[in-house]
Formats: structure tokens, C-alpha cells, sequence
């Protein structure tokens, strides 16, 4: 199934938002009606946090209230992502079942009065998500409102309880196949940890010090295929009942403990919620990540922006509002990148419980606002944009991310906690993304020969698979940059021996590491080529590489830090340190030339993104966003689908889609 499907339904692309008509009365619904039909709304979500009122009572159901809001919805042209309600279990099944509340690392069980209060792999609360989720498809399965089925809600909640150890126990006996090879993975000798019967195994709790790093990292993944275990069974019993499309809600990077390759490979359509970082630029740049990385869960396949915010930008300790205009290039940021519309959390502001101060598509000003101004505007933009639906986006750079190597950079006990696996995921990305360059992003052990440049930015954690991989990419034309404390360990978090990386990456980049040498907090070197440099070292020797630059002071001086390998037809290049943003910008400009790789539009101005979709006909669209302050002049006037004329020149924050030639 894909999204095809859903937009076939729609008649075009999505657009919507979460609705909760349970929050108003009837003289609410009433407006909604009439402003959904003035904001173009096609899709909306309905049932997300609704468990207590389907199900008031255990075993006992309650649909007429969802009946009519699903034929009221239908008769208003609205179609419908019905949600299972399970991320948000009603008070009477935790005092029902105490023992599936979650329980901390330090032993604490958490009481309910929020949303995701839960064990998953508690069997009472297990067995109720699928009791609701049947009832759901019984009845819902076959509605002419219903498009998509919305399994939970960015699944989150971790738990170290009895339950989850027994559990954890089930799933490292069918991993490692026994106590011997466990200690062995887990290096049980050191600090006499050595298991001798099963039942000694725990989740990793709180404890005096650092934890067993093999430990933890099996815990995350352990999580990981029990959430989606978890999500298979409320997927399985709706498939029994229903013939739409089936997906589940993923959210940003480090948000979810999730292996969200393994996700992508479950849904019928890849969904994300998405909410910048950072204003301005910044959450241009934000935004075409989440998007790439979305597309690439999908496997290139169209997917779907499930939630954004109207005015929602979390930036540390604070929620910053977009700027005018913002809200269309957000929503047409993510459907240049492959989405197949654009929806929000949620329909109306709400005006209490813990998300009042949310953003909406209806703010707590009404419709008589900026705000539901820009929605109206954005919503008759995607509506004329039915033709892009199922166009896909092509790549020719990656950047590789795997799930193994963020959590093996959160284990206890390692020598900087500068090495940030997101932080480096996300400026690798940037770097491309001010380049002009459309990105990928894919798993260090998939097919890589359609790429003409591979970035690793943070390749602490890497399979010799993922290594032999890497080597043959290169071996075979491709042109690969890996970055510093890359390959130090392999898939059980045992070090490299010998020099880091794994021994067939240093063979395709023609080094070997000898010595990490983390730098101060506040401590910058510069190098050779006048590059300046912050946070980590490395001692290093060419083995056939050439030392492109060098360490100018210290222990390391005239020791190389970057380097260029002529490995079989291609090139592995090696980086040491971690550059200052300009000179990785001039380095991967660089290797962008080196490999023959151009911007989308060639001659745009740095704050203008430019972003192709391709149809299987060959007809393509260019999708053209200034986010700069000054006019930006195209580089020949297209037909815009926007405006329904030719462009020329876009203004500041303007934007169009383009009918190339």
C-alpha cells in the first residue's frame, strides 16, 4: 500500500490537521464545518486521545458519539485518519492495572495524569490496545470517510519494569542464543558481571556508576522492536477488518527510541510530526531535514507531514512563533521533499489541559486572525497541487544514519560528550542543504552505488557489514567523507583492535588511527590549510592516503588531519577534527565539485531553496522557496502552479512550483 491511495481518495493532496470535536459542543462543530470547507481542508484526524470515551468502561464501547462526527465529517467532503486511541489509557485501566504504569530506571512507577503512562510490554495494557483497536476496525473498517488508519501516537514512553525484564530476557535468548554468548557480547568479565542463569539479567537500571555498555545498547534496541511489535498487532488485528492504509506517527530524531528503517519497512505510509528547532533559516533547514529523512524511512516512496505546528518552533527552553508566510513554505518545504500534503496539530486551539498553549490551524483568536488567514492561503495552495501526487524526489548525496550508532554514543563512559550523534547528523545535513543539494539519507549497510557522494558524520558505532559495505562503495567509483571517532567499535560495542576504523574502512581510506585525543571544552586548533578546528583530535598515519592538511601545534604537529585516498575507482576522504562550519562548508564544496554534483538550481542565492519532484511520465516540478530578505531572480520564468502564470522572479519569502520544461 502507499500513499497513492490516500491521495486517489482525497482527489489530490492532503490537507488538514488533528481534530478533537469531543473538546466543543455543537454550536462549535457547526463552525467547523464552514471554516474546514474555507480552509480547503480534505484530511482530518480524529480519536488520538479519545480512549476513555470510547471505551468509558472496560469491555464496554461507546461509538455513537464517533458515528456522528464521522458522518457529519464525510458529509462535509472531509475524509478521515481514524486514530487508535492508545497512547493515552484512561484512568480506569491504570487503577485497574497498576502494574502497567510505567516504572523509571531509578524505580520509580509513574501514577497517571498525562499521556503515554503506560508499559508497553505490560500483557494487560498490551492486550487492551488490541481489544480497541479490533473494536475500532469492526466498526470503522469499511466508512466511506475513512482514508487512513492512525495506529497511536508518537510512541515514546520507555519503562524498566518487571515486566519489560522479562521481556528483555525473551528477546536477548532469541538474539544471542545463550548466557555464554551474552557475556561474551555484553564483556561480562570486566567488574564481575557474568551471568549465570537467565533471571540475573536486568534492564539497566539505575546503578552506582557507569553502566555495561553492551547492556544498554541492547536495551534500546530490545525497545525498540518491542514498540514495533507492539504497533504490528494493533496493525494486524485493523487489517482484518479494513483495506485502507495503515501508519504510525514517528517524530524527531531523538525523540522516539526508535530503529525508524525498521518502522519505515512496517507502515503503509511513512508519516512524521515535524517542529523546527530553531527560527528562520534555521527551521528552513530543520524543516528539509525531517523531510529527507522521512522520504528516506520510506524508501524514496511518497509519505505524508502528519503534524506541524501553525506557529510552534521549540527552541531550547522556550516556543518561538513563525513569522508571516512561514506557515505555506514549512508545509511546501516538506511536499518538495516527497510529501504528499501537509496537516497540523491540530484543527482548533484548545482553551484547556496541557497543550492549550499549542498552536492551531483555529487559534484562540478564531478565524478573524493572521493565523487562519495563512491556513486558508496554504490550504488553496496545496489544493492546487494534485498533479505532484505520487512524483518522487531524487538524491545523488546520502548521509548515513543508523539507529546502532546514536545509542552507542549515549552509553556511560565515553572520552567527550561532544560527540553528539544528532547534533553531527543534522550539521552534515545543513552543510548540503546551504550547498543547494538534495540529501538522503541511508543505512551504511544498503546499496549505496546510486550515490555520488556518501557523508558519515558519526560513525562511532559500525558493523562489518556496514565497513565491508562502505569499502565496496568506493572500491567502485563513489566518493566517501567519514568523520572523526568513525568505526572505533563494532555492532556489540566491543573497540576495534589494531587502529580505528574497522579494518576494511581504513583499507578504503588508506589510515589508521593510533590515539583519540579529545579537546577542551573551549580549546581550538587550526590546521595547515589555515582550517580551524574544535572539540576532537585524532593521531593518525597515511597508509597510501595523502595528507591534504595537518596539526599545526602540540603533541600532534604536522601529524595529518585530513586526508584523500585513491581507493579503487573512487576516493575515501577522513577528516580528524571537527571542522568550524565555513571550513566544512569549503570542504564538502569541495568534494561536491570533486564528484560532479550540482545544486537542483544552479545560480540561486544562498537563502533560495530549490527542491525536483519527478513523475514516472518525466514530467517535473521545481519547488522554489526564498527564504531570504531580497527578490531572487530565477533562472528562466516557468509556469507556476501557485499563481497559475510564469515566474521570473520570486520576493522575499515568496515561493512557487514550477512546471519545468
Amino acid at each position: 500500500m502507499t500513499t497513492r491511495r490516500l491521495t486517489d481518495r482525497l482527489g489530490g493532496l492532503a490537507f488538514g490537521g488533528d481534530y478533537n470535536p469531543e473538546q466543543w459542543d455543537e454550536e462549535v462543530w457547526k463552525q467547523d464545518d464552514e471554516l474546514m470547507r474555507r480552509a480547503g481542508v480534505n484530511l482530518a484526524t480524529v480519536g488520538v486521545f479519545s480512549w476513555a470515551l470510547l471505551e468509558p468502561e472496560e469491555g464496554r464501547y461507546d461509538f455513537a458519539w464517533l458515528d456522528a462526527h464521522l458522518d457529519r465529517l464525510h458529509a462535509n467532503g472531509v475524509s478521515v485518519d481514524l486514530a487508535t486511541p492508545t497512547a493515552s489509557p484512561p484512568p480506569w485501566f491504570t487503577l485497574a492495572h497498576p502494574d502497567a504504569l510505567p516504572v523509571g530506571p531509578d524505580g520509580t512507577r509513574l501514577t497517571h495524569g498525562s499521556r503515554d503512562t503506560y508499559c508497553l510490554a505490560a500483557p494487560a495494557y498490551r492486550d487492551a490496545a488490541r481489544r480497541v483497536a479490533s473494536a475500532l476496525a469492526q466498526r470503522y473498517g469499511d466508512h466511506p470517510a475513512l482514508a487512513l488508519w492512525h495506529v497511536h501516537n508518537e510512541y515514546v514512553t520507555l519503562c524498566w519494569c518487571d515486566h519489560t525484564a522479562a521481556a528483555f530476557r525473551v528477546w536477548l535468548q532469541a538474539r544471542h542464543g545463550s548466557l555464554d554468548v551474552l557475556n561474551e557480547a555484553w564483556g561480562t568479565a570486566f567488574w564481575s558481571q557474568r551471568y549465570t542463569s537467565w533471571e540475573q539479567v536486568l534492564p539497566p537500571r539505575a546503578t552506582q556508576w557507569h553502566q555495561n555498555p553492551g547492556q544498554a545498547l541492547d536495551f534500546r534496541r530490545f525497545w525498540s522492536d518491542e514498540t514495533l511489535a507492539a504497533y504490528r498487532e494493533q496493525r494486524d488485528v485493523i487489517r482484518t477488518a479494513s483495506d485502507r492504509p495503515v501508519t504510525t506517527n514517528l517524530m524527531l530524531p531523538g525523540y522516539q527510541n526508535l530503529d525508524l528503517w525498521a518502522f519505515g519497512r512496517e507502515v503503509d505510509v511513512v508519516s512524521i510530526d515535524h517542529y523546527p528547532t530553531g527560527p528562520g533559516l534555521d527551521a528552513a533547514a530543520d524543516t528539509a531535514f525531517g523531510a529527507d529523512r522521512a522520504r528516506s524511512f520510506a524508501g524514496g516512496a511518497p509519505w505524508l507531514l502528519m503534524e506541524q505546528g501553525t506557529s510552534t518552533v521549540y527552541a531550547g527552553d522556550r516556543v518561538l512563533g513563525k513569522e508571516p508566510g512561514e506557515i505555506l513554505r514549512h508545509s511546501l518545504g516538506h511536499i518538495a521533499r516527497g510529501s504528499e500534503g501537509a496537516l497540523f496539530f491540530q484543527w482548533r486551539q484548545s482553551r484547556a489541559g496541557a497543550e492549550t498553549w499549542h498552536s492551531a490551524m483555529v487559534p484562540h483568536a478564531g478565524p478573524d486572525s493572521r493565523t487562519f488567514r495563512e491556513v486558508t492561503e496554504t490550504g488553496a495552495a496545496v489544493a492546487r497541487l494534485g498533479e505532484l501526487a505520487g512524483s518522487t524526489v531524487r538524491a545523488e548525496v546520502a548521509v548515513l544514519h543508523d539507529s546502532d550508532a546514536w545509542w552507542a554514543l549515549d552509553v556511560d563512559g565515553l572520552p567527550s560528550a561532544e560527540l553528539d550523534y544528532h547534533a553531527a547528523l543534522r550539521r552534515a545535513h545543513r552543510t548540503l542543504w546551504d550547498a543547494g543539494v538534495t540529501v538522503d539519507l541511508a543505512h551504511p549497510e544498503q546499496e549505496l552505488g546510486r550515490y555520488r557522494l556518501v557523508v558519515a558524520p558519526a560513525l562511532f558505532l559500525l558493523s562489518d557489514a556496514g565497513a565491508a559495505n562502505l569499502r565496496g562503495y568506493v572500491e567502485d567509483g563513489g566518493t566517501l567523507l567519514v568523520q572523526h571517532a568513525a568505526g572505533y567499535v563494532d555492532d556489540r560495542l566491543h573497540a576495534r583492535l589494531g587502529g580505528y576504523p574497522a579494518a576494511a574502512l581504513r583499507e578504503a581510506l588508506g589510515i589508521r588511527v593510533e590515539e583519540y585525543r579529545p579537546l577542551g571544552r573551549d580549546e581550538r586548533i587550526v590546521l595547515s590549510d589555515s582550517s580551524h578546528a574544535a572539540a576532537w583530535s585524532e593521531s593518525l598515519r597515511v597508509e597510501g592516503a595523502e595528507a591534504l592538511a595537518s596539526y599545526t601545534h602540540g603533541l600532534l604537529a604536522g601529524s595529518p588531519a585530513l586526508t584523500r585516498h585513491r581507493f579503487g575507482a573512487g576516493h575515501g576522504w577522513y577528516v580528524s577534527a571537527r571542522l568550524d562550519d565555513a571550513d566544512q562548508a569549503g570542504l564538502v564544496t569541495r568534494l561536491l565539485d570533486a564528484a560532479g554534483v550540482q545544486p537542483e538550481l544552479p545560480g540561486l542565492p544562498p537563502a533560495v531553496e530549490a527542491v525536483t519532484r519527478h513523475a514516472e511520465d518525466g514530467r517535473r516540478w521545481h519547488v522554489v522557496m526564498n527564504h531570504g530578505a531580497e527578490p531572487a531572480r530565477l533562472p528562466e520564468p516557468l509556469q507556476d502552479l501557485l499563481t497559475d502564470g510564469p515566474v521570473s522572479e520570486l520576493p522575499p519569502g515568496g515561493c512557487a512550483v514550477l512546471r519545468a520544461r
